[in-house]
């Protein structure tokens, strides 16, 4: 560490501790004084953030390189009510390839001692107990891996760093035809194409749903083409038949669209690089050379392919006949990379995690499960977008009935009907649902089916992808939807408390050690605010380049949702590096406030974590 600088005041970490328990460390349970002289990255997640899932991919290689000195502790932390259910955080310890201890923290414990704000959130606690660093948001593995090699330096020589073995324990591993089972598409030849996401691979089954014909994939994470049983996928999600007859893939952790050939099985990469997308990387181009983030869905519409790009709150196309030189193009469609539930043209929507695409029977609307703000909504062929259920971020539940009063819970999946009316799978609620335009009506077509992610048609039958009970199930759609009781629910997570009229919105950061904003081009910061509802904020709203801001608040209005996206841009301090390293430091807030009196007339947010806290 540079200690040319005065130490701040050296805070002790907060025990954890967590309702649920500890997963992956053979039913261990620990404290902090057990992870005494190891580095402890604590990771606040939980498994429906699309950011977070970003940061277990991001952390990987720092668990590998690091694995006798760092312990890296998941601390589940929920938004909707079925995350709170320990056996869902089991699942999706599994689901996601978790390789470290989770603590199951439903009621958010540990969460309040840290004074988390944001999901996901990093902190770091260094050998002798003490927090050295937060950071919101993903992208600063880099940060944490500098600060990790200084900490171990220092700790070395202090003789307080304990090297070894760490808590986790692997669980065993499960036999079955399909794991955590992502997207279902039904063949030409009738049988049907499942990816089999947790596995790394895509399985055809007969049109049983049940008979293993092949499995395509190697089974190991890896981006490579070959054939059925060189290639490699990396927790592949969406498919969709191309007018040729082969079938296009979301392969979501590899940030790319992969094509198989039905005939020979064989796997090429049709769009992506392999990387992630970050802010002020390239919006539309070559396939091949423009980077994505997160596809978990496609659906052709239009003549071109449509990309749930879940990394980024997007839609994309990717226009297998676009390019001079072939190959094809890929680009934005539609929304701003904002997070939220905003509706109008293409240019100016705002999506959260789309992950589930469907063509409407009269190929006329494009179906679009929009999961973080548990909606159901639709892309018309001019692009403009448009709301049928949902109300957004923070509102989520199992309510039947018209349209503008219905809730849903993480919808992952969309199918379009014959009659005109879609299905949705209502993940969090363990449900199928159907919305008819016609008549603007929810209703429940089944219950009990295990995290449903989606499912197709199969002549009179609809078959669902019951992702955590590993299996497809066929039902006979009823003539009369099934009867729940209408439940509601906002999310758990504590509001803020604010003073009513002026408050100040301080976004803090500081550059990375060894970097320095990177003010080559311009501004190299950029603060958007927002509300909900709208009237809330009466003064401070748009965007600007200060991330200080002072914002008047309607004492009219005693709660609702400050929506708050920050962007700073860091390169290398080092003026004898000819091509410096630069990096986009990012993060959407959306923080629930309470109007009282006695509030805060501040309020801060870190956007990256300095060298020490």
């Amino acid at each position: 560490m540079n200690h040319s600088t005065p130490r701040r005041a050296r805070v002790r970490a907060p025990e954890l501790v967590g309702k649920g328990g500890w997963l992956n460390t053979g039913d261990k349970q620990y404290s902090l004084a057990d992870l005494r002289g190891r580095v402890v990255v604590l990771d606040f997640w939980t498994f429906c953030c699309i950011n977070c899932l970003h940061v277990l991919d991001e952390l990987r290689e720092l668990e590998e390189k690091h694995r006798d000195t760092v312990v890296v502790i998941g601390v589940h932390s929920p938004k909707f009510v079925h995350e709170a259910e320990h056996e869902a955080v089991v699942d999706a310890v599994e689901r996601y390839g978790v390789e470290h201890p989770v603590l199951d923290d439903p009621e958010l414990a540990t969460w309040k001692q840290y004074a988390v704000r944001a999901w996901p959130t990093l902190v770091v606690i260094d050998p002798e107990g003490y927090v050295v660093a937060q950071h919101a948001g993903e992208g600063h593995a880099h940060a944490i891996e500098r600060l990790v090699e200084e900490l171990e330096a220092e700790h070395a020589a202090k003789g307080t760093l304990r090297r070894g073995d760490g808590p986790y324990v692997a669980p065993e591993s499960v036999a079955g035809d399909l794991r955590f089972p992502g997207k279902a598409l039904v063949l030409p030849s009738g049988n049907l194409l499942v990816s089999d996401t947790t596995r790394h691979q895509l399985v055809e089954l007969e049109p049983d749903g049940e008979t293993v014909v092949r499995r395509i994939g190697s089974g190991v994470r890896g981006l490579t083409d070959g054939g059925p049983g060189t290639a490699a996928f990396n927790e592949p999600q969406g498919l969709a038949l191309l007018d040729d007859g082969a079938v296009v893939v979301a392969d979501t952790v590899n940030h790319a669209l992969r094509r198989l050939d039905l005939a020979d099985g064989r796997v090429t990469t049709l769009a992506g690089t392999g990387r992630q997308w970050w802010r002020g990387s390239a919006t539309e181009g070559p396939a091949r050379e423009v980077d994505l983030s997160s596809p978990w869905d496609v659906a052709v519409f239009g003549g071109r392919v449509w990309i749930a790009m879940a990394g980024v709150h997007q839609l994309w196309v990717y226009d297998p006949a676009g390019g001079a030189a072939g190959g094809g193009t890929v680009g934005v469609a539609a929304g701003t990379t904002n997070e939220g539930l905003v509706d109008g043209p293409a240019a100016e929507a705002w999506f959260a995690q789309p992950s589930g695409l469907a063509v409407s029977a009269d190929g006329q609307r494009l179906w679009v499960a929009d999961s973080e703000t548990s909606a159901l909504r639709w892309v018309e062929p001019d692009g403009s977008v448009h709301t049928a259920v949902g109300t957004g971020l923070f509102d989520f539940g199992h309510r039947d009935g018209a349209a503008g009063q219905a809730l849903l819970q993480h919808p992952l999946g969309v199918t379009a009907l014959p009659d005109g009316s879609v299905a949705v799978s209502d993940t969090y609620n363990h449900a199928l649902r159907r919305f008819d335009p016609a008549t603007g009506e929810v209703t429940t077509l089944a219950t009990d089916l295990r995290e449903p992610s989606d499912a197709v048609v199969v002549g009179p039958d609809v078959v669902v992808v019951e992702s955590a009970r590993h299996r497809l199930t066929r039902l006979r759609l009823p003539e009369e939807a099934v009867r729940v009781d209408a439940v509601a629910h906002r999310t758990q997570r504590a509001a803020t408390e604010v003073a009513p009229g002026a408050v100040r919105l301080d976004v803090v950061f500081q550059a990375p050690a060894g970097q320095k904003l990177d003010t080559r081009y311009g501004p190299s910061t950029r603060l958007l605010v927002s509300s909900t509802p709208p009237e809330l904020l009466l003064r401070g709203g748009g965007a600007g380049t200060d991330l200080s801001r002072e914002l008047e608040l309607n004492p009219a209005v005693a709660e609702g949702v400050l929506h708050v996206s920050a962007m700073a841009a860091s390169c290398d301090d080092d003026a004898d590096i000819e091509y410096p390293a630069c990096r986009v430091h990012q993060q959407d807030w959306g923080v629930p406030v309470r109007l009282t009196p006695d509030g805060e007339d501040r309020l801060p947010l870190v956007l990256a974590g300095m060298d020490e806290v």
